[in-house]
């Protein structure tokens, strides 16, 4: 059960709480660690030792696929786990067991064993699939929703942040003259041991479903994984969103050194620079989804995400093709190349795009993944995250050997990325329809609303709304961490893009009882099997779009579906809302009862807020009761 905490301002005031600090400064340190430990090897097999079985073209090659191939073969495992222990407990053990690694490596990189130091990748590898799980179900059980885009935000930087401060600090360290391997040695167990310092203040997280029988087999347990996943099908597809985001992003980080080499002709510094570019970008995008979502779990950022990253890959292969030869250049002359400013603006875009994709993503699964099994589904992201980077391996070599060249490479990523985006997002419509949504409420509308924190974020509850525009269920979506279900009169599916947004969001018609029956109680029905099923339903009781804009008198639609749920047993919040200073806009019907003529006639970024009441309980609703709420809350802090 998620812990109850107050309020911060933003995502950085998390840092100095102790459900979120020691947690981020342990990941932090393990992730630096892991880089700092595979760079700095790197290094030293490539440029410092002659290994004849371990030829430098293949070092990178072999040192990536052992650090990958414990998350192919532990994660089931690895999900269990989080699931059925303390995540304290596991995050403590993970940690000694880094310090042990650790000291492994020192030794390997004192006497000069590479395969010593090979071991030690795998075992690392095994450290960050044991911490992967854990790491994401700790989130949702001290965070609050308002808090989970956040969070995530800021452990997506630090990741990147530490990675980036670990293929420097490796680097460098490394390259110091005939001591640099022993101080390697020195830094990795400091730094595990900084971590394991951290991991100690992480505040107790019991075990979400302690009677859980451990499956010990890795290949039965990763397909159970799968399934409990597929059970869940915008979960399902928000991992594969996920996984086709590493394989967009490893395509470009496996490019880096040939893309600085032979394409921007430039030293290994300048393979550097693009690394730190990209990683600024990734971080920044990742703290920009708290900003843009109004500290929601906003999915509506994803399409938007996806849009950028196509638009500044593909740019990137028009930046990058035909690049004058030239002789190596550093950094500084690097910079002096007008045109090179394009590419460094393009990794950053693109990288930054890419952290308003993911976030909301692993928020996403974070909250609608059952907390009984939620690290197992985290193990499941893991494996595909895997299987994903091993196909973007494979498949960007085989596109340079059969003669494309990396930019067009570039090209080809960034045109896949718009199809499989687009697919995903046809697939679970619920990206698209919160992206319009978004649009709607930021950037035709500004849009301010009071009192979200009535609307539930678990459980069955009917909406209960006052009818202004035709845009108020796209603006309600907008105020809704969760889908909602609308019921809608049957004529506004006959709006051109209106009627196809909302059949997309399976809105329920509903038509007057004299003129169909049927459908008149069809709707009732299926708005009681939603709220059955625990989801969001929302009705505007006045049965239309209001031609005066003053309040119309309630129709008995919501009372009906009081009394079916009620019969079911049912427990269901009512929860009034009223939507304010949308009556004169251009989709209210102020001209002579028509809506959506002269566009601009209060100018651009009009103003419309929406007032959310408490929550009311079933029995003591009224029509007019019910009215007089809504009423109030129409008047009460009009925008």
């Amino acid at each position: 059960m998620r812990m109850s905490h107050p309020e911060h301002p933003n995502q950085f005031a998390l840092l100095s709480q102790r459900r979120f600090a020691p947690f981020f400064w342990t990941q932090f340190s393990g992730a630096a660690n892991d880089n700092l430990f595979k760079f700095a090897f790197t290094v030293m097999v490539t440029y410092q030792m002659q290994v004849a079985w371990l030829p430098p073209a293949m070092a990178g090659l072999v040192i990536g696929a052992l650090f990958i191939l414990p998350f192919l073969l532990f994660s089931a495992t690895s999900g269990q786990l989080a699931d059925k222990y303390d995540k304290r407990m596991l995050i403590i053990f993970v940690k000694r067991l880094e310090i042990f690694i650790m000291a492994l490596a020192a030794w390997g990189f004192f006497s000069a064993q590479i395969p010593v130091l090979l071991v030690c990748t795998f075992l690392m590898g095994v450290h960050s699939t044991l911490f992967g799980p854990v790491k994401f179900a700790y989130l949702p059980q001290v965070l609050s929703e308002r808090e989970l885009t956040g969070g995530n935000g800021m452990v997506e930087m630090g990741t990147f942040v530490a990675i980036l401060l670990g293929n420097v600090a490796g680097g460098l360290i490394i390259a110091v003259p005939e001591i640099g391997a022993h101080h390697v040695g020195f830094a990795c167990v400091g730094v595990a041991l900084l971590g394991r310092l951290a991991s100690h203040w992480i505040p107790a997280s019991p075990a979400t479903d302690p009677q859980l029988k451990i499956n010990w087999n890795p290949v039965t347990e990763t397909w159970r994984n799968l399934k409990l996943a597929n059970e869940n099908v915008v979960v399902f597809r928000s991992l594969l969103g996920i996984s086709w985001m590493w394989f967009f992003g490893a395509v470009f980080l496996s490019q880096f050194p040939s893309l600085a080499k032979e394409v921007l002709h430039g030293d290994e510094h300048v393979a550097s620079l693009l690394l730190v570019v990209f990683s600024i970008g990734i971080g920044v995008g990742s703290l920009l989804c708290e900003i843009l979502s109004r500290r929601h779990v906003e999915i509506g950022l994803v399409p938007l995400g996806a849009i950028g990253m196509s638009v500044f890959s593909i740019d990137l292969y028009f930046a990058t093709r035909g690049l004058p030869a030239s002789a190596a250049m550093g950094v500084s002359a690097f910079l002096d190349v007008g045109a090179n400013w394009r590419v460094l603006m393009d990794l950053m875009l693109l990288s930054l795009f890419a952290g308003l994709y993911s976030v909301p993503m692993y928020a996403l699964i974070q909250m609608r993944s059952q907390p009984t099994h939620r690290a197992r589904i985290i193990a499941a992201n893991n494996i595909l995250n895997a299987l994903f980077m091993i196909a973007s391996s494979v498949i960007a070599g085989a596109l340079l050997g059969s003669g494309f060249s990396i930019p067009q490479i570039f090209l080809f990523t960034g045109l896949a990325n718009a199809v499989v985006a687009g697919y995903i997002f046809l697939l679970v419509p619920e990206y698209l329809l919160r992206f319009v949504a978004w649009v709607a409420s930021r950037f035709i509308y500004r849009f301010k609303i009071q009192g979200d924190d009535n609307i539930p974020t678990t459980g069955a509850a009917i909406l209960v709304c006052n009818h202004v525009s035709f845009v108020d269920a796209v603006l309600l979506m907008a105020a809704s961490p969760r889908p909602i279900y609308f019921i809608m009169d049957h004529k506004i599916f006959r709006v051109p893009v209106l009627g196809w947004l909302f059949r997309l969001a399976k809105a329920i018609p509903v038509a007057p009882r004299s003129q169909d029956p049927q459908a008149y109680e069809s709707a009732f029905e299926a708005a009681a099997g939603k709220l059955g099923e625990g989801d969001l339903v929302c009705i505007f009781p006045e049965g239309g779009i209001t031609r005066d804009g003053k309040l119309q008198e309630f129709k008995g639609g919501i009372m009906k579906i009081l009394e079916r749920t009620e019969a079911a047993g049912v427990p269901v919040q009512v929860i009034p809302m009223a939507l304010t200073n949308l009556w004169g806009s251009f989709f209210s019907r102020i001209e002579h009862g028509d809506a959506m003529v002269r566009p601009f006639r209060r100018g651009m970024f009009t103003r419309v807020g929406l007032n959310v009441g408490p929550a009311l309980a079933p029995a003591g609703v009224s029509l007019d009761g019910l009215r007089g709420t809504v009423q109030g809350l129409s008047q009460q802090g009009a925008v």
